[in-house]
């Protein structure tokens, strides 16, 4: 997790440097719908390689925006969901959504 100390000054940037790749914010976005396991959303996400998404999920967790949950069966099954921080992050991702749909409007 980062510490208080290396975040930046600015709180846009903060948001940025957590969840400004184009990679975590579409994993936020399925996760808002369900806890999803690593390989649905590597076929959910067209384009994304395995190594950026087990990195985009690391960070994630390490920020505490995520959980990840293994249960003990065979073969391993490992969930993705969020938190209540990552919770807390849905009114800037609908924000996102009605703008880019307003957008596609005009076009």
């Amino acid at each position: 997790m980062i510490t208080k100390e290396e975040l930046p000054e600015c709180p846009v940037a903060t948001t940025v440097q957590l969840i400004g790749s184009k990679w975590k914010l579409l994993i936020l976005r399925n996760l808002f719908q369900r806890p999803w396991r690593f390989n649905e959303l590597k076929k959910s996400l067209e384009g994304i390689s395995q190594k950026v998404l087990t990195d985009s999920l690391r960070s994630l967790e390490a920020d505490g925006i995520i959980s990840r949950t293994v249960y003990p069966e065979v073969p391993l099954r490992v969930e993705y969901a969020l938190t209540d921080l990552g919770q807390s992050m849905r009114p800037i991702i609908q924000a996102m959504e009605d703008w880019g749909i307003s957008y596609k409007m005009r076009l």
